[in-house]
């Protein structure tokens, strides 16, 4: 497992499993038709590479750490990707803490993506915090009200072939 971290006064982001060596065990590789099975499971990328590359119909993942208890959250932000070339299938929280609450523990959120077609596009996450307000609790649009700081904005290019 690769993770990347950010300084201590900026969300730790955690980089990804690269689970590309998803081809062992028994079995010719290819599907019935005789092209190259492809995995089920997304694919984990590293959060520090902000360039993406995947094939048609491959899903990946973006995983990144926040704490609600801290008011530490990572949105989806605007604009999203050109759904023509990748399309959000949604996110999912783990606790740090395992199946026991823990308060203050943090957690992992994990976008997850799927490539629907040929082109290049970009995926914006919005880091919020404490010091910084984002719109909503939901958008991860930044507010029109003057912050100390402003949002993080990440952005990765994500190009399919």
């Amino acid at each position: 497992m690769r993770t990347a971290s950010r300084s201590r006064g900026r969300a730790v982001v955690v980089g990804a499993v690269a689970l590309l060596a998803l081809a062992t065990g028994c079995g010719t590789g290819t599907d019935d038709s005789g092209e190259p099975a492809r995995s089920t499971e997304p694919v984990s990328r590293p959060t520090q590479d902000r360039s993406i590359s995947a094939g048609v119909g491959e899903r990946f993942t973006l995983t990144v750490e926040e704490n609600a208890s801290t008011r530490e959250h990572w949105y989806l932000g605007d604009p999203g990707p050109d759904t023509s070339v990748v399309r959000s299938r949604g996110e999912k929280s783990a606790s740090d803490s395992g199946d026991e609450p823990v308060p203050g523990a943090g957690s992992e959120l994990t976008f997850t993506f799927e490539a629907t077609g040929k082109g290049s596009t970009e995926i914006v996450l919005t880091h919020c915090t404490f010091a910084t307000t984002c719109e909503g609790d939901d958008t991860g649009t930044p507010s029109s009200t003057p912050t100390p700081t402003a949002p993080e904005r990440v952005t990765y290019t994500v190009t399919v072939s």
